[in-house]
């Protein structure tokens, strides 16, 4: 099997509208949770979200693509073009047939359905964009970052809810570790910031409250009550190493191995002992070829419910053993909140950028220690230490689950 390496990042998040503002950020430990804008919150109890203050469409596509589409491919698109740019690869000299897009989402277009829903309710089908259907579907963002950058290869989306990021990096790396493409744009997107989503998750009881926004996700605390929705895009430029040597591409970190599984017991909580997840890391890391001792670093799911950290946290220490004991493992949901499809993207990036950094973004607003949360969770400050290689984990509504590993570039061929 042939080896993968990451060449290109591009981040849309609620703490930066780049790799490096979000990088900085999460190093910093400064939230991007604050008062929606978007709508009208006063019928709600948690009027706070996560969103991409300053995002502005039109700086990644024209104006009448702009008016078509809908946020969250714009937010696909960003990122991706972020990502290629950064990666250096060039189409005039690249074999546009063996470059692949490959998203992932959990919830799709939204707000463009929301909107011509309305728009038929109030004026009729004859009002209804002709843009509608091809703009609203699950892969739509992956057709058009495909025509954006030229690229011919491998092309569909992936949805397994709030794993779908994570998935869709490791899926991606497999296609070109079998040898049917050399370059992946791989990742996750998701425009969740609107009434129907929100009064869902109320309905639920899954949303953090907190009289201060940037301290209402707390993963591990003792005192967690819930997520904060947010909104963004992670996507990677994965290629094959050879390819990448040949260039002289810059590597930020080697993809090892990744991995999803099912819990196969409930629509909403993760299973209480953990197996799910714990077979989704003990996957990972036999298709990597590593032992536990090989991780230094885990960004966790670490959502901020009183379940989902418990059961984490149990299935690393069955996964791990006492070597448990020796790992860091952080919830940068704790600053950037939950951007459901694309968090496990978003934190695969960030899992790359600690290899390549050396550097471990903290769990902020850890302050009341948990019995039943005993891991090391860096509270509140980042770690300056060389990350061997790093995991991060992901799992979703439906019992899904992923896990993806990289190991720090050290330019061996």
């Amino acid at each position: 099997m042939r080896r993968v390496v990451v060449t290109g990042l591009g981040l849309i998040t609620p703490v930066g509208l780049d790799v490096a503002s979000t990088w900085d950020a999460l190093v910093a430990g400064r939230s991007g949770i604050a008062p929606i804008t978007r709508f009208d919150t006063s019928a709600y109890e948690c009027p706070i979200a996560g969103e991409a203050k300053g995002f502005e469409v039109t700086d990644y596509v024209d104006a009448k693509l702009a008016r078509r589409i809908d946020l969250s491919s714009a937010f696909a698109i960003a990122a991706g073009k972020q990502a290629f740019a950064d990666s250096g690869l060039d189409m005039a000299t690249e074999n546009a047939r063996r470059v692949g897009v490959v998203l992932g989402t959990g919830m799709g277009s939204a707000h463009l359905i929301v909107e011509q829903q309305r728009i038929l309710d109030e004026k009729g089908p004859r009002r209804i964009s002709p843009f509608l259907t091809s703009h609203m579907l699950p892969d739509t963002a992956t057709g058009l970052l495909a025509i954006e950058i030229g690229a011919r290869g491998p092309n569909f989306a992936i949805t397994a809810a709030c794993a779908t990021g994570g998935a869709t990096v490791g899926e991606a790396a497999e296609i070109i570790a079998r040898g049917n493409a050399d370059v992946i744009v791989a990742g996750g997107y998701e425009a969740p910031i609107q009434p129907i989503y929100y009064a869902g998750f109320h309905a639920m009881k899954a949303l953090a409250t907190h009289e201060d926004p940037a301290k209402a996700v707390r993963p591990f605390d003792l005192t967690r009550n819930g997520f904060i929705i947010s909104e963004g895009a992670g996507i990677l430029v994965l290629e094959e190493l050879e390819h990448a040597l040949a260039r002289g591409a810059h590597i930020y970190a080697e993809w090892r191995g990744a991995a999803t599984s099912n819990d196969a017991e409930d629509m909403v909580g993760a299973a209480e002992d953990g197996h799910g997840i714990g077979q989704a890391m003990e996957d990972a890391l036999a298709r990597a070829e590593m032992q536990p001792d090989g991780i230094d670093y885990i960004n966790a799911h670490g959502t901020g419910t009183p379940l989902n950290d418990r059961v984490e946290t149990t299935a690393i220490h069955q996964v791990f053993g006492p070597h448990a004991n020796s790992l860091v493992v952080t919830s940068t949901k704790s600053m950037h909140g939950h951007m459901m499809g694309a968090a496990g993207a978003v934190e695969a990036a960030v899992a790359v950028l600690s290899c390549h950094h050396g550097v471990i973004p903290p769990t902020m607003n850890y302050e009341t220690p948990d019995p039943a949360c005993d891991l090391d969770y860096a509270p509140n400050q980042a770690r300056v230490r060389p990350v061997r290689a790093a995991m991060s984990t992901s799992v979703g509504l439906g019992g899904h689950n992923s896990a993806i590993i990289f190991s720090a570039w050290e330019g061996q061929s």
